[in-house]
């Protein structure tokens, strides 16, 4: 059933209106539509082509891998600082 110009013209301004007060909603309703349009034109939705999966770092991976290397530079800061304390010592009592 078609709208007169009167319930078209009506429309129209809801529309402009709508985009006026709420532009994030009126491009959601948008996209939707063209979505539908796609759809009973007949063809398929648009899908994003098969790639592998990207993977996102997470800021606990980042802060737990911060962490350990933290704690492997002090492990291995302290093992140098007992060799070398090691060897001062057997080099004094020689």
């Amino acid at each position: 059933m078609a709208l007169s110009q009167r319930e078209q013209r009506i429309l129209a301004e809801m529309a402009h209106r709508l985009a006026y007060e709420d532009p994030r909603f009126a491009g959601r309703l948008h996209a939707f539509n063209a979505r539908i349009d796609r759809q009973e034109r007949g063809r398929a939705p648009r899908r994003k082509r098969a790639s592998r999966p990207r993977r996102r770092i997470t800021r606990a991976t980042v802060f737990l891998t911060a962490s350990w290397l933290i704690v492997a530079t002090l492990i291995v800061t302290l093992l140098v600082l007992a060799l070398r304390h090691d060897a001062a010592a057997a080099a004094l009592t020689l």
